[in-house]
This record gives structure tokens, C-alpha cells and sequence, in this order.
């Protein structure tokens, strides 16, 4: 146990309360936040992508703002713009939907590739440039993406450098049938409204800054170290892999592992840590070879399954 366990125990099971069943999801979305990454949400519509992301704000005490994406939308709809004022004859500028610590991009595949890409220098760099001014975001920044998978009409799909701009992908999928009879009990007591409550909050920004701080002391043995450049190195060497782990993608994975490991009161890294954040830190990453049948996930499960913990 650690100073902040309580705190994140309770987050966990707050936001838990609006996402029935899927604590594994929610545990991963909050370690992604706390690694300071970016998160993507893959899922058919319906499945509670907004739901967690409004969520996750409520309970860490962020700002939060939501911009739907579109195929007419423009950088400046994000980013903001600069607006002349007659009065005083300059300019000022007015901020976008950018300018908070929790940005929900929704359906971020229907936008077109040149307005994705002017989220790319904000993630990136937590910062944006607006007519040749550099301008800070809020800390701590985070973007909760979101797509729906299917190749419907009027889509784009992300690049490869946009995609690995994001810590973690999740999928929610269908409840199981307790937490959805559950679901449709709590709906009929509510009636039919739309609104709910927001959930309590958990956490302020300042602790949740001290939570990532204390994540960078959880210590990672050389034995572990060895087993992240196996799984690396498989990722790289097999014929299944077309495109295998980056040097940003296999730190994204070491970063997720510790925090996944602070996350279970732990100051050390396990090979469970490493395995319990892999299909989700990697599985939009790699790139199946002409001759595999399966997806990204797939790979990820291959590299569980053929990448010995313990010695190579």
C-alpha cells in the first residue's frame, strides 16, 4: 500500500458506477491518464465511450470539453483564432476547445487528415502554435479520442503517426448479462431521462500531478527490462509483423507497466504489470505481415503467448 491507494480505489469505483462490469477498462483508461498518455476508444456506437469520458472527468476534477468531429470541421474549430478588433485596430485571440485539461474528440475519424493533424503538435508537445505564436495547454492535458471501427461511408482513418500518438486503445464491448440487467433496472427506477448526476469527485488535478510524480519512483529490475526487449525484439523479428514496436511504443509500455504497478499498491514492476497493459498499449501499434491473418490485437496476444517472462 502507498499513500495514494485509497484515493485510487476510489476513483475506480466511483466511475464504475455509471460503466457497469467493466472495472478492467475503467482500471486501464485511469492508468493511461495517469501515465500521462493519451487515450483512444474503439467501439461500436452506444457502448458508453462518452459515458467514461465524461466520467473520468467528473471524478478527477478536470475541465473538460467536447468537440464532435466532422468532415467540415477546421484546425481553427479546435485550436481557436484570432479576431480583429476595429476598437483598438489588433488582434486578439479567442481559444478553442483545446484550451482545457480533458479534450473529448468525438468520432475523430470523420474528420478529415488535415484537421487530425492539428491535434498531433497538442498531444505531442502540450502546446499549440495559432499564427506563428506558441501558446501552452493546461496541465495536466489529456485527449479521450474516440471512433466507431466500422468502415462506414465518409470515414478516415487514423495514420500510423497519429495512432501512436495515443497511449492506449480500449474497446468496451457488449455488457455481460448481470451488469446489463443491472443497467436496465437502474434506467427504470430513473425513468427515461437523459441527464444523470455527476459523479463525485475523487481527486483534484494537484494530486493527481503528485500520483504521476510518485508513479516515477516505482522501481523496474533489469530481469523486467529484459523481458520488455524480448517482446520488443519479437515484435521486430517475426515474419507475422509488418511494422513491429517503435522505440516510443515499447516506453509507452515500460511507463503504462509501472503505473498499472502503482495502480495495485505495488513500487515495483511485475511481469503480470507488463502483460496486464500490453494489448492495450500495443494492439493499434503492430502491423500484421501479408501472410497473417489476424489484427493488432491478435499480434499482442501472439507476443503474450510466445515471449517467455522469465528467460529468453
Amino acid at each position: 500500500m502507498h499513500q495514494h491507494q485509497a484515493l485510487i480505489d476510489r476513483a475506480v469505483e466511483e466511475v464504475g458506477r455509471v460503466l457497469l462490469g467493466k472495472q478492467t477498462q475503467v482500471r486501464l483508461a485511469l492508468c493511461c491518464l495517469f501515465s500521462g498518455g493519451h487515450l483512444l476508444i474503439e467501439d461500436l456506437p452506444g457502448m458508453g465511450k462518452t459515458t467514461l469520458s465524461h466520467a473520468l472527468a467528473d471524478v478527477l476534477g478536470l475541465s473538460w470539453k467536447r468537440v464532435q468531429f466532422t468532415s467540415d470541421l477546421l484546425p481553427a474549430d479546435i485550436l481557436g483564432v484570432s479576431v480583429y478588433d476595429p476598437k483598438d485596430a489588433s488582434f486578439s485571440f479567442h481559444p478553442g476547445p483545446v484550451f482545457t485539461q480533458l479534450l473529448l474528440a468525438d468520432e475523430i475519424n470523420r474528420t478529415t487528415p488535415r484537421t487530425q493533424s492539428a491535434l498531433l503538435e497538442a498531444m505531442a508537445e502540450n502546446q499549440v502554435t495559432v499564427e506563428g505564436e506558441t501558446r501552452p495547454l493546461p496541465q495536466p492535458f489529456f485527449v479521450i479520442a474516440t471512433q466507431n471501427p466500422l468502415h462506414q461511408s465518409g470515414t478516415y482513418p487514423l495514420p500510423e503517426s497519429q495512432l501512436d500518438r495515443f497511449m492506449m486503445r480500449l474497446q468496451l464491448g457488449y455488457p455481460d448479462p448481470r451488469a446489463e440487467r443491472q443497467l436496465f433496472e437502474q434506467h427504470r427506477l430513473q425513468g427515461n431521462t437523459q441527464s444523470r448526476a455527476p459523479l463525485r469527485q475523487c481527486m483534484d488535478s494537484a494530486q493527481l500531478l503528485a500520483v504521476r510524480e510518485a508513479i516515477g519512483g516505482v522501481h523496474c529490475a533489469d530481469a523486467l527490462l529484459d523481458y520488455l526487449q524480448r517482446l520488443v525484439a519479437r515484435s521486430r523479428a517475426g515474419g507475422e509483423f509488418a511494422v513491429g514496436l517503435s522505440p516510443r511504443g515499447a516506453l509507452a509500455l515500460l511507463d503504462a507497466a509501472r503505473t498499472w504497478a502503482y495502480l495495485a499498491g505495488r513500487q515495483h514492476v511485475v511481469p503480470e504489470d507488463l502483460q496486464a497493459v500490453l494489448p492495450a498499449v500495443t494492439g493499434h501499434r503492430l502491423v500484421p505481415g501479408h501472410e497473417y491473418a489476424g489484427d493488432g490485437d491478435a499480434l499482442a496476444a501472439l507476443l503474450l503467448q510466445t515471449v517467455d517472462p522469465v528467460r529468453g
